[in-house]
């Protein structure tokens, strides 16, 4: 989907797109997953070859990235730190350049998006972020298809995001709503809220009147006409030590029937980026 929507080029956050290739990368989406379904999917990367890098573990962004490659008819490696020594013994641009000249594209899932820019910098190819401390593009896009498919148009749609509000997810969908015009509420303790210069800042430059971001600690103001609601772990990797601190901060905030009942909708559905941990208390 990023190497033909946009172009050859990376996708490190949606902050260096614009909205109108946020909906051209949507709509090659949904044709490949037409496609797909129907056994129809041309393998439009024949011969290409994919380095998928995780310094961050996962699941999803394995599987989805290893059968989105095979499935357009490229071939993906996938490289833990320990198998390319990062951060061990070379520098990032001289590992960049190496997988520069090998691959075609680079996945890229770190820690510092700093690290990421500095190997997309150097590697030469198309690197696409899948997770840094900073943003997730690729998951933020994976949700605005299911948005689109679900309610069409995404211009003014109402959705509220439950949690931290100042984690990847939560900062990312702030940047989602200002290029495609989502009317996105953030609802988070106040302990928890993003940095209020950064909501102000993407709203003046959004890309779409409808565009809407909002942030409140009241559930009834939040939840009103939304369309999705959107859960998140309460706790990001990196940041186990503060478990019970959250748990206290987030227990009111629980996404259970009754939060749901808030939006006044029937259609209403619910999003979790996942991992989901499952705590007894």
């Amino acid at each position: 989907m990023t190497i033909s929507g946009l172009k050859g080029r990376s996708l490190l956050s949606l902050r260096e797109v614009s909205g109108d290739e946020i909906h051209e990368l949507l709509s090659k989406a949904a044709d490949l997953k037409e496609r797909t379904a129907q056994g129809s999917n041309p393998p439009v990367l024949a011969g290409k070859n994919i380095a998928l890098i995780f310094l961050k573990p996962s699941c999803r962004t394995r599987v989805s990235f290893i059968v989105a490659s095979t499935q357009s008819g490229a071939h993906a490696e996938v490289f833990g730190r320990e198998d390319i020594r990062f951060g061990i013994k070379e520098s990032v641009r001289d590992i960049a350049r190496v997988f520069g000249r090998v691959f075609d594209g680079v996945m890229f899932r770190g820690f510092e998006h700093a690290t990421i820019a500095e190997f997309a910098q150097y590697a030469g190819v198309p690197v696409w972020n899948g997770l840094c401390d900073s943003y997730h593009p690729t998951q933020i896009l994976a949700d605005l298809l299911t948005l689109r498919e679900n309610f069409g148009d995404l211009d003014g749609l109402p959705l509220t995001y439950v949690g931290d509000g100042r984690n990847t997810v939560a900062v990312t969908l702030a940047i989602a709503a200002a290029k495609v015009g989502l009317d996105l509420r953030i609802l988070a303790p106040r302990a928890l809220q993003p940095d209020a210069g950064l909501i102000r800042g993407l709203l003046a430059e959004r890309e779409s009147e409808q565009a809407r971001v909002r942030v409140t600690d009241s559930a009834e103001e939040a939840l009103s006409g939304s369309a999705a609601v959107y859960g998140d772990v309460w706790v990001s990797m990196g940041e186990e030590e503060q478990t019970r601190e959250r748990i206290d901060l987030l227990r009111d905030l629980k996404v259970t029937g009754d939060l749901m009942t808030l939006t006044g909708r029937k259609d209403t559905i619910y999003l979790h980026c996942l991992p989901a941990f499952h705590l007894l208390d």
